[in-house]
């Protein structure tokens, strides 16, 4: 009776919960209905844009009208994102408005890959050729949340702060022992000998492949965000590659020493620092105004112009199927398709994300990639990442735009299936019998070991597969399959890299690429710049995650720092059959 009366407790607890957790959801809608009621945002005199990006993880694009939920302590546990795009539109429309007067920044832990920042920190550098300042103040900076923050004016760090300045590393998670223990055989199917994806579950550490294309684009990657902060700190190159080299910045004192902060501040100090810019004495209030109110007062540029460039952000794990949240081949490839038969629609853009996934999803959207540039010019801007699967969407693009820094190639192909018999037999004791009435009648089936034949038949789908991404790549980008072949088998590259071995024609972002766009259809400035997949509301948004964030929190809070090991694990559901996905999931500290 008492574990009986304990599933009762539990299950009226979650009820309970449940009906407090719409209740606090429709008090909040209420509370921010009540608070905004519709009213135009307007910028006051003397303002400062406070760019709030601590815990934030930077995708490409939010919805406009976002709600910042860390005003109420978060209660739902979404996710905390601020989208690119939204960052840049502020940034851009701060520049331009007069009333505002700086922005004030806290970077100091962001979540975002080299390319992310490096779109967003160029865009604080072009808000710099209008005069105004930059105040960037932290307890702590990450090295992430650091190279943004170099670009201001005055860097700030409270006196018992620190700032992590020790170059880039990449760790991954290997799987083989586990597997060992548990009884559990993967089988492996792969081309290209830097087609690391599948090392986790084979090996211990890094194949000498491995670690020399992580070592290669690491150094590179490093080097690029060197020089941005040599340039922007005034600090010789040389100097600071040696404060990083050697982590001479151990102590908060040792950012001022040399030179990466302007002084050891707490935070009234710095708001006194802000005051002093504005002209307001001390005992006045800033007026400051976040992105989404900012962008609100923002009007659409050319909103009657005929000549509009779709941008289709592509974001997410390469998949079969109309999923949200991932790259899915249905949804994308009918906005891919809607974009071609709009005459409305002169351009288009896709802004790909993605470490690649499905073959067959991959291809797909391939498809609708190529015929849609029979009809219009088509061009790929390329994010943080853009490899495997999605280098293959982007191939047939007339131009191709990624970031010095953003990770692409890895074009290779794998695949990779278990034999569970020992866990089934040896283990558990769970012991399988196959009536069939043909030699391949249960074709990979998991409770036994492959035969000769199988491993043959996926070994060529894995290789046919290859050839096809080959003259996918070979015939997008005007080279031979050989030239391509050359850069190919499954190696990792950085932008700056693979603009050298022709898999990339212009280094920049996604606003290089629309400006590039705009100049073929010949719109010059008459052109306007509409987005897909139409972002919905935050609330419903919050709507349909709540299940799956209250689900989340109790395994980060049960699992702790496993909890990282745990979404690996969570992935190998989706490894099975034949991919074209990066190495690992590379993960830049």
């Amino acid at each position: 009776m008492k574990f009986l009366g304990n599933v009762l407790a539990v299950i009226v607890g979650l009820f309970v919960f449940s009906i407090l957790g719409v209740l606090l959801m429709l008090g909040l809608i209420g509370i921010v209905a009540s608070s905004s009621g519709g009213d135009e945002v307007t910028v006051k005199e003397n303002t400062v844009l406070h760019l709030d990006l601590n815990g934030r993880t930077i995708v490409e694009r939010t919805s406009d009208d976002d709600l910042d939920l860390s005003i109420f302590g978060n209660p739902f546990g979404q996710d905390m994102t601020a989208g690119l795009i939204n960052l840049k539109k502020a940034i851009e429309q701060a520049k331009t408005n007069d009333k505002i007067k700086g922005i004030y920044l806290n970077t100091g832990l962001v979540f975002a890959g080299q390319a992310s920042l490096l779109e967003l920190r160029e865009a604080l550098v072009d808000f710099k050729t209008s005069g105004k300042f930059i105040i960037a103040y932290d307890e702590a900076y990450t090295e992430g949340g650091y190279y943004i923050a170099s670009v201001a004016d005055e860097i700030y760090l409270n006196p018992l702060g620190g700032i992590d300045f020790n170059g880039f590393s990449s760790e991954g998670i290997f799987f083989k022992g586990l597997f060992e223990k548990v009884g559990v055989k993967p089988e492996i199917f792969r081309v290209g000998e830097f087609k690391s994806a599948v090392e986790p579950f084979i090996l211990e550490k890094n194949s000498p492949e491995a670690r020399l294309q992580t070592q290669s684009f690491l150094d590179d990657m490093n080097q690029f965000a060197l020089h941005g902060v040599s340039e922007s700190r005034g600090i010789a190159y040389d100097s600071l590659k040696k404060i990083n080299d050697l982590m001479l910045v151990r102590k908060p004192q040792d950012a001022v020493t040399y030179g990466l902060a302007t002084d050891l501040l707490y935070f009234d100090q710095v708001l006194s620092k802000l005051k002093e810019k504005l002209g307001v004495d001390e005992d006045d209030d800033i007026t400051t105004i976040n992105v989404t109110d900012l962008n609100k007062t923002a009007k659409s540029k050319n909103i009657t112009s005929k000549n509009r460039i779709a941008v289709i952000i592509a974001e997410g794990e390469i998949v079969g199927g109309k999923a949200d949240g991932v790259i899915s081949s249905e949804k994308f490839a009918k906005e891919i398709r809607d974009a071609r038969k709009d005459d409305n629609i002169k351009a288009i853009v896709l802004r790909v994300n993605s470490p690649g996934g499905s073959v067959v999803a991959s291809e797909v959207i391939w498809r609708e990639m190529a015929e849609a540039k029979k009809a219009k010019p088509l061009y790929v801007s390329m994010g943080e990442v853009a490899a495997s699967g999605g280098y293959y969407i982007a191939a047939p693009a007339d131009t191709i735009v990624a970031q010095p820094n953003t990770i692409t190639g890895s074009i290779g192909i794998f695949g990779m299936m278990f034999n569970a018999q020992e866990l089934l037999n040896d283990k558990l004791g769970i012991t399988v019998d196959v009536v069939k009435t043909g030699e391949l009648s249960d074709f990979m089936n998991p409770t036994r070991p492959m035969t000769d034949v199988e491993r043959n038949i996926i070994q060529n789908t894995v290789e046919d597969g290859y050839d096809v991404f080959i003259s996918r790549v070979a015939e997008g980008r005007g080279m031979s399959a050989e030239a391509v072949k050359e850069v190919a088998s499954g190696r990792v590259w950085t932008g700056n890299q693979a603009k050298e071995r022709g898999l990339v024609d212009v280094l920049g972002g996604l606003n290089t690429t629309i400006e590039i766009a705009a100049a073929r259809i010949g719109a010059g400035e008459d052109y306007r710049v509409v987005y897909y997949p139409t972002k919905k509301p935050w609330f419903e948004t919050i709507m349909e995650d709540l299940g799956n964030n209250v689900q989340v929190r109790i395994l980060k809070s049960q699992l702790g720092e496993n909890y990282k090991l745990y979404q690996q694990v969570e992935k190998l559901k989706s490894y099975e059959g034949v991919q074209v996905r990066m190495p690992q999931d590379i993960i830049i500290k």
